[in-house]
């Protein structure tokens, strides 16, 4: 069974994704390019692999800088093919998301812990995350937060992807690709029926099912990722049908 100490930097580091993608995820939902998300995390993982079969440390600052240059080249390729193919930029995105993740075996495919790389990337290690990679996630994450609720309403579409790379980058690592998209689709679809309190409810449900899901966890010794998307996925729904009557 997991170390009751695991708990807490864990749900922090589920209230930081949380923090910059609930509000995005209505965004990108409101754009119409939902698979966006997976596609840059995915980009921004062929980074991550780039740099390990460089043979740099897993952790330094070399896979830092190559998963947000990947990341920020991927967003802005996709910037410009929306505006060139808009009518099939989803089809675009769920290409660039094929590629990467292909390309990403590629590499691993040499590597005799390719499975775990490969594994670790898509389901994150959110139970091992430590308080000092907390720290700087934090800095990053208000940074990125304080810009949209800041500036968000200004941004182009330029703007709006490039800080949409930076948020996933930093959250791919962290927790993964699954709880990524997670938490950037699940709450926004879950409140798409409310007129105001949108993004206070989508925060609500993210941290309502970080908690529950690491809590599951931890009594059941069941991987949290899993069910944390899971538990969101439930009280997403439950969420969006007691609203809905409301709204109605």
């Amino acid at each position: 069974m997991h170390d009751l100490t695991l708990l807490g930097p864990a749900l922090i580091a589920g209230l930081l994704v949380a923090a910059t993608h609930v509000p995005l995820g209505i965004q990108v939902l409101n754009r119409g390019i939902v698979f966006i998300d997976l596609a840059v995390a995915q980009i921004a993982g062929l980074g991550v692999v780039f740099a390990d079969w460089l043979g740099f440390e897993p952790q330094g600052a070399a896979v830092q800088v190559s998963a947000l240059a990947a990341a920020l080249a991927g967003a802005l390729v996709l910037n410009w093919t929306e505006k060139l193919w808009p009518e099939v930029q989803e089809a675009v995105i769920g290409v660039a998301f094929v590629v990467a993740a292909n390309a990403a075996m590629l590499l691993l495919a040499a590597n005799p812990h390719g499975a775990e790389h490969l594994k670790d990337l898509l389901v994150g290690q959110i139970l091992w995350v430590t308080p000092g990679r907390l720290a700087w996630v934090a800095v990053a994450s208000a940074v990125i937060a304080a810009t949209w609720f800041a500036f968000g309403a200004k941004m182009g579409r330029v703007g709006f992807y490039v800080l949409f790379a930076c948020a996933v980058t930093v959250a791919v690592q962290l927790v993964g690709l699954y709880l990524v998209f997670a938490t950037l689709i699940v709450p926004a679809l879950a409140t798409r029926a409310l007129s105001r309190g949108r993004i206070g409810v989508g925060y609500a449900i993210a941290a309502l099912s970080y908690g529950a899901g690491l809590a599951v966890s931890m009594a059941s010794d069941l991987p949290a990722g899993p069910l944390i998307v899971c538990t969101m996925t439930g009280v997403g729904l439950g969420a969006y049908l007691a609203a809905r009557p409301r709204a109605a």
